[in-house]
């Protein structure tokens, strides 16, 4: 009996424990799902509220010093994509974002994080509006746990030279992809 205990100990210390996944949700967008008018621009022919959704994450890498927030349509009929929200040096205590933190303003987004320019020209959430009568483009909601408490960058930062730093500085990502047309 004592074997069987032994051999039954060993067989479980050999197997290696699994980590919780660094994961990235939203009340209101499922991945693979549609977007609704609350998050859709008001401009350029939309007529949404432009606000950017609450967003949740857990389990990110033990070393994690900060995080940023991006929000991409890869689909934007630019020949680069469209960055829709850059928002970095957000501090690693947070694992949250409420709905409508990334309104240009008088929003008020965690202590020390820097929204910067998006493709619309200006800082903050641009919700999405692609071209009238395109396929639905995905909207690529992303997290990265970054190695460094700060980015040396400020809010002029476009969002592809944010997007290097994220690449150099990177631990891990949490993405979802939601969808919209019109």
């Amino acid at each position: 009996m004592t074997r069987i205990w032994l051999a039954l100990v060993m067989v479980l210390w050999a197997v290696p424990s699994v980590a919780a996944e660094f994961h990235l949700s939203s009340p209101v967008l499922k991945d693979k799902g549609t977007i609704g008018n609350e998050q859709v621009f008001n401009g350029f022919g939309c007529t949404g509220a432009n606000v950017s959704p609450e967003l949740n994450w857990e389990n990110a890498p033990k070393d994690t010093k900060s995080f940023a927030v991006t929000v991409y349509d890869p689909d934007a009929p630019t020949g680069s994509g469209w960055w829709h929200w850059v928002i970095f040096n957000i501090p690693a205590s947070v694992h949250k974002l409420p709905a409508n933190v990334g309104r240009s303003g008088d929003a008020l987004p965690p202590p020390g994080s820097i929204q910067s320019m998006t493709d619309f020209g200006q800082p903050g959430y641009g919700g999405p509006c692609p071209p009238a009568g395109d396929k639905p483009h995905r909207y690529i909601f992303t997290v990265h746990a970054l190695k460094v408490d700060q980015l040396p960058l400020k809010a002029e930062a476009s969002g592809a030279m944010v997007g290097f730093y994220l690449n150099q500085n990177s631990l891990g990502k949490a993405t979802f992809t939601a969808l919209y047309g019109r």
